[in-house]
């Protein structure tokens, strides 16, 4: 696999699971509007994650010795890889944990690629600056949407802030992996492709902290820092999510509805 198929996977694999994840929700929401809200958002990672997953295919189906293969496709990509295939940060495959925790999480990831697709939109490849362009304008919501709610739980009640401040201390050792570069992202930003992922943590920890202050939340000292999943190395969660999301696809293959 060439080191932009895997970025591009990367990218998919995030928003895959992250939607997966925040699924589980729907219905279950505190409110009805936020349950309406954080559905909304779900739809708007699995769009991404199907442009990305769309363009990995086309990367696939026209590499060399790609002729006689079963032809990728989005669907293929998303229910018939395994665990170990998976380039997803361990972040966003977390359990959800109560509301403060999703939001949390949701709060740290938005961050993450809001600074991301910010860059990615100048990339030069007119593909991924395009999905990037669009995605920009959707991210931007879910960092504002996040970010209301981390204040108002965190600067709330005694309970509310108890229960922000442990995501923050659950999570926290996940987020260290986002901004460490991989090959596949190094060789992108050498091509001016995507930009390097540690050059956006000085801007992304400038939010968290702003937001965080705000919020009257402390950022957890000396926390060492967990990754893997951006090689395919995750927690047990993963394999949890795939048996869930894969399950018809693999026991009826090819189904369609």
């Amino acid at each position: 696999m060439d080191q932009l198929t895997a970025y591009v996977l990367h990218l998919a694999d995030n928003n895959l699971i992250l939607t997966q994840r925040n699924g589980e929700w729907c219905g279950h929401g505190p409110i009805l509007e936020q349950d309406i809200a954080i559905t909304n958002i779900t739809l708007d990672l699995i769009g991404q994650s199907r442009n990305f997953y769309q363009y990995a295919a086309g990367l696939i189906n026209n590499s060399a010795g790609a002729a006689n293969l079963q032809p990728a496709t989005e669907d293929s990509l998303a229910y018939l890889r395994k665990e170990r295939e998976f380039k997803n940060c361990l972040l966003v495959e977390q359990q959800n944990g109560d509301w403060a925790q999703t939001i949390t999480r949701q709060f740290l990831y938005s961050a993450y690629q809001y600074f991301l697709y910010e860059k990615m939109q100048h990339s030069k490849d007119e593909q991924l600056a395009g999905i990037a362009a669009k995605a920009f304008k959707e991210v931007s919501y879910h960092l504002t949407w996040s970010s209301e709610w981390v204040i108002r739980l965190g600067d709330g009640t005694e309970e509310s802030h108890e229960r922000t401040q442990n995501a923050v201390n659950e999570l926290w050792r996940y987020t260290g992996e986002m901004f460490e570069p991989t090959a596949y992202e190094q060789q992108m930003a050498a091509e001016e492709i995507a930009p390097d992922p540690s050059a956006l943590k000085e801007s992304w920890m400038k939010k968290v902290q702003e937001v965080f202050e705000e919020a009257t939340l402390m950022i957890p000292e000396k926390t060492f820092m967990q990754t893997g999943g951006k090689k395919g190395i995750h927690t047990e969660q993963l394999g949890y999510i795939l048996t869930e999301l894969q399950y018809l696809q693999r026991t009826y293959p090819g189904a369609e509805w």
